[in-house]
């Protein structure tokens, strides 16, 4: 790889492609180029998990209740595996479903 070449991930909402610094970082005010949703919040970070404490793995960070927001928080990190977890809660989610009356 080149030093310098930025990443790719995936938007968390309508899986559009966007760019991010190599350091995992994205500026509070980034949005999706396709659907224009907030890149820096907890849905957009490796550390965002909806089945652990606070829905985050990073014990020492603030709690933040909206998960779809822009945040200020200093660990927040591009989950460019987003895409295997929604995958997955998407199964789970339909799974679920076929239970409910």
């Amino acid at each position: 790889s080149e030093m310098g070449q930025s990443h790719t991930a995936k938007c968390f909402k309508c899986h559009g492609v966007f760019e991010f610094e190599p350091t995992g970082k994205v500026a509070r005010g980034a949005e999706c180029p396709t659907c224009k949703v907030n890149l820096r919040c907890c849905r957009m970070c490796k550390f965002f998990d909806p089945t652990a404490y606070n829905e985050c793995h990073e014990p020492v960070a603030e709690r933040i209740v909206d998960k779809d927001k822009a945040n200020f928080c200093e660990y927040f990190m591009v989950n460019v595996g987003l895409n295997a977890t929604q995958d997955k809660d998407k199964a789970l989610a339909d799974a679920l479903a076929l239970f409910k009356k």
